[in-house]
């Protein structure tokens, strides 16, 4: 029966191998405290058809053995040509380099061999462009340039690489996951739900700086907490806290945090403490609920050795750029009101209307989750999906050591 499962699933994956720098504000915010950034743009809807199949599930190596395959083929034929990268391609564009475009996405199948004029970049280039991207993992806006044409212009020797690597940690999956689980890429910063199957909803996510990385797990979600106090961490206390209010001594009031000492009963002012050492760190800062508050509405914990979570932010705009590793550690959800729904679904006393008027509130409320939904977060950077997608994306905490060129924002 497992040798006839893999027959067919050959004959289905043998075909063509897929069909599928911030704004100047967000420059400027990014050079503030990471959890004071003011943006509030919802991030770009997505242009590429996406599966209903999960990106990462313990199918996933075959369909990367598959994909291993396929690129070593493309290799003993001489790999693909390199785009120039002197000029940014787009719909309109005509010449030598577009000619070298259409043949670089042909030899992936992001581009049908007979698709339209072979040096014009068309309507057909612009869509095959758009399916490279998003198996990058970039923004797909169909415009081939900077971070676009660096992923292009990585040897097929090193994506076959990047594969092997990769399937080692897909075999390491958790297995079974759950029929109802999240799984979180980190390299990707992506998020899915998952029931049986198929994906219930995917999530854009921020995730740790490469200085504070955030740690691979596997746990469950037991609890939402609306309209939360933040205490800040003593990571974020070293590296922002101190630094900002050596400059800023009214920060602190702006922000609404809150000052206790050693024993976290006694309010105290900001005068009291020297700001020119690391003294600090010996008392709690703690954030009011509201509209500043780090964590948004909504905190969702699950057991941590690193005492990280998941969480809402005030600074929606971020979830709009390819590149997302601003946090410290923790993973904040784009739309979080879809990810607590299914969260909370099989939670009789949670139903979706008191979830609103609980977000809406401004309240501090916990609802215990009934079902602990199981929780991994992974760091895959390049795998193959059901449809034939090969999925690459950055070696943001550069764990592969293999060298492959990142994105602009990510090196």
């Amino acid at each position: 029966m497992k040798s006839s499962r893999r027959s067919l699933l050959k004959a289905g994956a043998a075909g063509a191998l897929s069909l599928a720098a911030f704004p100047a504000r967000a420059q400027e915010m990014l050079a503030q405290v990471e959890w004071t950034e003011g943006f509030d743009a919802s991030a770009p809807t997505e242009q590429a058809a996406q599966s209903s199949r999960p990106s990462l599930s313990n199918q996933s190596p075959f369909f990367t053995e598959q994909a291993i395959a396929n690129y070593t083929q493309i290799a003993s034929q001489g790999g693909w040509p390199t785009v120039p990268t002197d000029q940014t391609l787009k719909v309109g564009s005509e010449g030598a380099s577009v000619s070298t475009l259409r043949q670089r996405l042909m030899i992936t199948g992001d581009l049908a061999q007979t698709a339209g004029d072979a040096t014009a970049f068309d309507s057909f280039v612009d869509a095959a462009v758009r399916r490279f991207q998003a198996r990058h993992g970039i923004i797909p806006d169909g415009v081939a340039g900077g971070d676009t044409l660096r992923q292009m212009n990585v040897p097929v020797d090193m994506r076959i690489q990047q594969l092997q690597l990769n399937l080692v940690r897909l075999n390491a999956l958790p297995n079974p996951m759950g029929d109802r689980h999240v799984m979180v890429n980190v390299p990707g910063a992506e998020i899915e739900t998952v029931e049986g199957d198929t994906v219930h909803s995917r999530h854009r996510g921020i995730v740790g700086k490469i200085d504070r990385q955030t740690p691979l797990l596997n746990s469950k979600i037991v609890l939402i907490k609306f309209n939360p106090y933040w205490t800040v961490p003593k990571s974020i206390i070293l590296k922002d806290l101190i630094p900002k209010m050596q400059k800023d001594p009214g920060y602190l009031d702006r922000q609404k945090i809150h000052i206790y000492d050693e024993r976290a009963k006694a309010e105290i002012g900001w005068q009291q403490i020297n700001w020119n050492s690391s003294d600090a760190v010996n008392y709690t800062f703690r954030q009011d609920p509201g509209d500043l508050n780090s964590m948004g509405t909504v905190k969702i914990e699950f057991p941590s050795p690193e005492g990280v979570y998941m969480h809402d932010t005030p600074a929606k705009g971020l979830f709009g750029g390819n590149d997302r590793f601003h946090s410290s550690g923790c993973v904040r959800v784009q739309n979080v009101r879809e990810y607590v729904y299914w969260i909370l679904e099989n939670t009789p006393d949670w139903p979706k209307d008191r979830i609103t008027e609980a977000l809406t509130s401004g309240e501090r409320i916990d609802a215990p989750v009934a079902d602990p939904v199981p929780l991994f977060f992974q760091y895959i950077t390049a795998w193959a999906t059901p449809d034939n997608g090969v999925q690459f994306r950055d070696d943001i905490y550069q764990r592969d050591g293999l060298g492959v060129p990142q994105t602009a924002q990510a090196l």
